[in-house]
């Protein structure tokens, strides 16, 4: 006699059935060309798994999203409350994706207003490692972008004016601060190990001081401080010579690095390794060998610490297109092609007498009181000062969903806006004379005078909302993501700009 199969049986082929049907079913629209992106739930499956928001920001919403159909002939518009859905649930996510309308939210039981509904027409690629404190504003279809021109017309007449006694002000405070900080410690704090801890807090506190006399000089090298070249030449190579930097080796590749910002063969500093490469491979290995944690202490020790030195005596996280540059040695066995002239090269001898002499004074110093004195003065504020340009240079232009460009999909514009400005505390901006917080408008044009880049910033913000980047995400915060997360970069393709390069984990 024929077996009655158990109800568990027969549920279960009944199920596989539906399932078949509707693999079909999407199999058959993903050959009709349409690009959908899946409607998500509350579960762990959906939304933070998905990568389309970060983590927390999908907990509390029961329907966060609604289903878009797009084919090639212009599809309804199918949404996820619908009984009759054109597609199964799914816990994959097109890499890019074309949203023809807003999200939509039925019901919110947390305030999620911090997340941004994707407008009309935007295309945005789901970075890999997921995403900053802008939310995927970087990769974000703009539509048709500013000459450069344009962008600099935005900004007031009234921002590029220099005012030689303002800046000199500045200088002044900066300089003398530090001098201050450096004798009071040398004449107060006594040279014996138990005051270890005090020598720390006074290398922390000097360092960051000094940051900002580079900062001065490092207007002196944009010409932004004024308009008496002499004076201005001179006062930023006095205050980069005493902080051992090159000043007019850095001029010129700090001018490569404003003008191809975010340019993968020909930028300079902090060009990301892309994720086939020696180097990237070697990345991946050693995240992979020694873990999360202490990947990331690594990784922020070597940029930090060690990242300044590296990159002025070898070119270090520079472009490919110049080969393993010296700040100080512009001929052979080092690349040329960062000071391609016999006048470039001229001023990389002329920068070094400055840092030669500097170095001599400390080794004076040195003789006459010991070594520790002045390792404890000096290259403790040193290293810290080391840390923080540092970070300022890496930070303002990384993140994980900040993309890079190749040459053949990067324009001056698009490498431009991809700075970041970041919130930086009131007493560290004021100290580093704003260098942080106004780093976009920096970039836009380098000869404005830190103390009119704020106008500058709310003039850009005004005029180009959806291009302006700034990431509210604190900075530790910030820094400890980009250093564990942003690895190697790995290229994906877009309808509008081409391939972004973005940081795989």
């Amino acid at each position: 006699r024929r077996r009655t199969p158990p109800k568990e049986e027969w549920r279960g082929s009944r199920e596989e059935e539906r399932d078949k049907r509707k693999e079909t079913k999407a199999r058959m629209e993903r050959l009709a060309g349409r690009t959908t992106v899946m409607s998500t739930r509350r579960s762990k499956c959906g939304v933070e798994r998905s990568g389309l928001l970060p983590k927390g920001l999908s907990r509390g919403v029961r329907t966060a999203t609604r289903a878009f159909s797009r084919s090639s002939v212009g599809a309804p518009l199918i949404s996820s409350s619908s009984k009759k859905r054109s597609a199964p649930y799914t816990r994959e996510v097109s890499r890019s994706a074309i949203l023809e309308g807003p999200a939509e939210v039925t019901e919110v039981e947390e305030d999620v207003s911090a997340v941004k509904t994707v407008a009309l027409g935007e295309e945005l690629n789901v970075p890999p490692a997921g995403y900053s404190g802008l939310m995927g504003k970087a990769l974000r279809k703009k539509g048709k972008l500013p000459t450069k021109r344009e962008v600099l017309d935005s900004i007031p007449k009234e921002c590029y004016k220099k005012d030689t006694a303002m800046s000199m002000s500045y200088a002044i405070f900066s300089t003398s601060l530090m001098l201050a900080l450096g004798i009071g410690a040398y004449a107060l704090i006594p040279l014996k190990l138990a005051f270890l801890p005090v020598w720390a807090l006074y290398a922390a506190v000097n360092g960051t001081v000094a940051t900002g006399a580079w900062v001065v000089a490092h207007e002196c090298g944009h010409d932004a401080f004024s308009d008496n070249k002499t004076l201005q030449d001179a006062v930023g190579y006095v205050l980069h010579s005493l902080l051992l930097v090159p000043y007019f080796s850095w001029q010129r590749s700090h001018a490569v690095h404003h003008s191809r910002t975010n340019h993968m063969e020909e930028g300079e500093t902090h060009v990301p390794f892309t994720w086939d490469s020696v180097k990237g491979k070697a990345n991946y290995a050693m995240k992979k060998y020694l873990g999360k944690p202490l990947w990331n202490v690594v990784n922020l020790f070597i940029h930090l610490v060690i990242g300044w030195p590296a990159y002025l005596l070898t070119g270090a996280t520079g472009g490919s297109k110049y080969g393993v540059t010296n700040h100080f040695w512009p001929v052979k066995p080092f690349s040329q092609a960062l000071f391609p002239t016999d006048f470039l090269r001229k001023r990389v001898w002329l920068s070094d007498v400055g840092v030669g002499a500097t170095l001599a004074a400390l080794a004076f110093w040195a003789s006459k009181v010991g070594i520790w004195p002045v390792m404890a003065v000096y290259f403790g504020p040193y290293v810290v000062t080391n840390f923080w340009l540092v970070l300022y240079t890496w930070l303002q232009h990384t993140d994980v969903d900040v993309p890079h460009f190749t040459d053949k999909d990067w324009t001056w514009v698009k490498g431009t806006f991809m700075t970041i400005d970041r919130p930086y505390p009131p007493v560290i901006d004021f100290l580093h004379h704003k260098i942080g917080t106004t780093h976009v408008a920096h970039h836009v044009s380098h000869q404005i005078p830190h103390y009119n880049a704020r106008k500058a910033t709310n003039a850009l913000k005004e005029k180009y909302p959806d291009l302006y980047l700034y990431d509210p995400t604190p900075i530790i915060k910030a820094m400890l993501r980009v250093g564990e997360k942003c690895v190697a970069v790995k290229p994906f393709p877009t309808a509008e700009d081409g391939d972004q390069y973005l940081f795989v984990p």
